[in-house]
């Protein structure tokens, strides 16, 4: 038996004290729901790039992203090694910028199958979402912040790659001539590299709101690609199908679209041919038309979340 004895009196050694008592007001900088949304913003980018994390966890995301600049690597070497030596015009011999996205689109969707589920389905499966739901944001500044999260991460393997390989051809002399050129390709760089990075972004976050298994939504956002690419090829297949069909490809569209961007009098290379027949209008149409509808499905879905706090 456990032996007991009396309770120490307050003062005898032994017994708790209350040395202070009060309320202690935050003086600290209050930055409101901007700074939480950035304070998302940033965290949500570190852990999905595996910082602060095991070895295991950079794998994936970095492989991605050397995938995606390895080409820009080989090119610059090329046109600064082999130039010269060989006679070679980095201008004829070497992709332009909207056929470089063909070397890196599988870099682009492993980045967004990885990357969205990683952010979302995390948050929901181990309850941190009801912790970020009582501080001061919402639901809808909650997804904002993980939008950018997801945003910027893709800007890393959508924009940061042609970026590299301008500044490489322009070191050795075979980028574009004068000041006003290089300012209307950078435009153009930042505006296609955004428009791939948005498209993305809104499909892998669409899908990772419908669970919260990391794997099972890496997989269904890498078959939504390929089945949308599947069917736009068949329907376009059947004689007389017009040229529309290609607006369900979910995995071309955005890659033809940078094609526009850049005013290339080339298109992408589908198998069918009828993304070359699609007018610009059209593409830009069905560009926003599923951006929205990517949005709607992610809000209406957080929105019918039952969250315990």
């Amino acid at each position: 038996m456990t032996a007991t004895g009396p309770v120490p009196a307050p003062g005898d050694d032994g017994a708790a004290r209350i040395y202070d008592r009060g309320y202690r007001r935050y003086e600290g900088e209050r930055r409101g729901v901007g700074g939480a949304v950035r304070s998302v913003a940033v965290s949500t980018a570190q852990r999905a790039l595996g910082l602060r994390r095991s070895a295991g966890a950079k794998v994936l995301p970095v492989l991605s992203v050397a995938i995606a600049y390895l080409p820009a690597i080989v090119f610059v070497g090329i046109s600064a090694f082999f130039g010269d030596r060989f006679g070679i015009d980095a201008n004829e011999a070497l992709p332009d910028y909207p056929e470089y996205y063909g070397f890196i689109t599988l870099a682009i969707v492993l980045f967004a199958a990885f990357v969205a589920p990683e952010v979302l389905c995390t948050d929901r499966r181990t309850g941190m979402l009801g912790l970020y739901l009582a501080s001061p944001l919402t639901r809808d500044t909650y997804l904002a912040a993980k939008a950018l999260a997801v945003a910027g991460l893709m800007a890393l393997v959508t924009l940061g790659p042609p970026l590299l390989l301008l500044v490489g051809l322009v070191l050795n002399d075979a980028g574009p001539d004068g000041i006003a050129e290089l300012a209307g390709l950078l435009v153009r760089m930042v505006a296609a590299g955004a428009a791939v990075a948005v498209l993305q972004t809104s499909l892998a976050l669409a899908v990772s709101s419908f669970t919260t298994r990391k794997a099972a939504a890496s997989g269904a956002i890498i078959l939504l690609l390929l089945a949308s690419s599947a069917l736009a090829g068949t329907l376009a297949s059947i004689d007389g199908a017009p040229s529309g069909v290609f607006l369900v490809d979910l995995f071309s569209l955005p890659f033809e679209l940078v094609y526009r961007i850049y005013g290339s009098s080339q298109s992408i290379d589908d198998g069918t041919g009828v993304a070359a027949e699609v007018s610009t209008a059209a593409l830009v149409g069905a560009y926003l038309g599923w951006t929205a509808l990517c949005w709607i499905i992610v809000r209406v879905r957080y929105q019918r979340l039952a969250i315990s706090r």
